[in-house]
Parts: C-alpha cells; structure tokens; sequence
C-alpha cells in the first residue's frame, strides 16, 4: 500500500519533479517557447499545424518522436515501471544527463535539434518511475498529479477514506515543479542557456546518492540485482 511509502521516495519525487520543472522553464524561455516535459501542448500544435504542413511541424513532430525514444530507452535499461530498489535508475539519469549535456552543447552553437535531446531526457524521466503501490507517479507534468487530487478530495467528499500519505506524495511532486519553474526561470534571467548546467549536474547527482543508498542500506548495487534478476 501507498502508506508504506519509505520516506526517501517522496524526496526523490520532489528532485526529479524539480528537475523537470527547470528544464521545461528553460525550454519555454529559451526553446522558441517549446515546452519538452510534456508533449499534450505539442501534440496539439502538431494537429493544428498539419494543414500548413511546413517546417514547424516537422520540428513538433520531431519533439513528439524525441520524447517516445527517450521513454523507450527508459524500457531498454528499467525492466518494469513499477518503483523497486536495485532496477538501473542510476544508469537513467545518467543517461538523462547526457541527453541534456548534448542539448547544452547543441543549443548554445545555435543548433534547433538540441531540443530533441531536452525532450528525450525528459520522456526517458517521466518513463522511469510510472506507478508505486498503485499510485501513477508523473515527474515531468502535472495534469495527472492535479487529477488524481481532485478524484481523491471527490471521494472523500462522497464519504471514503482520505490517503494523506498519496496526497503528500502528490503534494510533493506539485512543489518540486512550481519550484523548478521559478527556479528555472531565475538561472534563465541569469545564466541563459548556461542554465541547463543546473539539471545536467542534479540527474548526476541523484544517480551518485542513489547508488551510494543502495549499496550501504541494502548491500546490493544495481549490476548485481540485475544479474540476479536474469537469473531467475
């Protein structure tokens, strides 16, 4: 059940919600105005451009793809959505990282296709982590989080239980993107581009802390969990 959430998961959740939330204030300020945390907007501006048919909607469309083979490359490295301690998440975000890094590196030499490689980053994050005990877990949006509150406060307002541990699980994930968005757009006034330093050095960082609290509160790694888990 969603009450035996150990503590650290809505830790995490809060960093990685906080994580998206930069990247996507940054795509917005800096990315044409193209959001890359989500694609509900761009799968939208895709139909209504697909009259026109012109360079703007093979640019969305490309968004739309990047985001799909970075959720893809989540199922390649994570064997189920499902949240379990030793899966390859360390690996993810590392990845994750690179994927930003490249973006950095093309964006800032003026290369459009940098955003592709935001997108991806962020579909492979929103793939990773999908459900726990039940919950659909989200990082890179909100419409689900917001949602799965409102169904939760009708209920209760119809008579049932109230899970406050799901909704500070929620709650957490809300906070983590408003403050990524503010700030992501604060280092964006400052820094630009550059700011996408912030997000590239936070997904390194979650992989280290994961991997160092794997190894020294369980004993496992994730090499090791995984070669046991081929061998069942």
């Amino acid at each position: 059940m969603i009450s035996r959430l150990p503590k650290w998961v809505e830790y995490g959740a809060f960093l990685l919600a906080l994580l998206a939330g930069v990247v996507n204030a940054i795509g917005l300020l800096g990315f044409q105005h193209q959001a890359v945390s989500h694609i509900s907007g761009t799968v939208t501006l895709l139909g209504t451009s697909i009259e026109a048919f012109d360079q703007q909607t093979l640019h969305l469309l490309m968004v739309l793809l990047s985001f799909l083979l970075g959720a893809t490359l989540s199922g390649v490295f994570i064997e189920n959505t499902a949240l379990k301690l030793g899966r390859r998440y360390g690996i993810a975000l590392c990845i994750e990282s690179g994927l930003l890094f490249i973006s950095y590196l093309m964006l800032t030499k003026g290369f459009i296709s940098g955003q592709y490689f935001a997108s991806a980053a962020c579909g492979l994050q929103n793939a990773m982590i999908t459900t726990f005990s039940g919950a659909v877990v989200r990082t890179t949006h909100m419409t689900g989080i917001i949602t799965d509150l409102g169904i939760m406060i009708g209920a209760r307002l119809r008579g049932e239980r109230f899970d406050y541990r799901k909704a500070k699980l929620f709650l957490f994930i809300f906070l983590g993107f408003v403050f990524g968005g503010a700030v992501g757009a604060k280092l964006y006034s400052l820094y630009e581009l550059s700011a996408l330093l912030m997000p590239i050095i936070l997904a390194l960082v979650l992989a280290v802390a994961y991997w160092l609290y794997l190894y020294f509160f369980t004993g496992k790694t994730e090499i090791t969990d995984n070669i046991k888990n081929q061998n069942k």
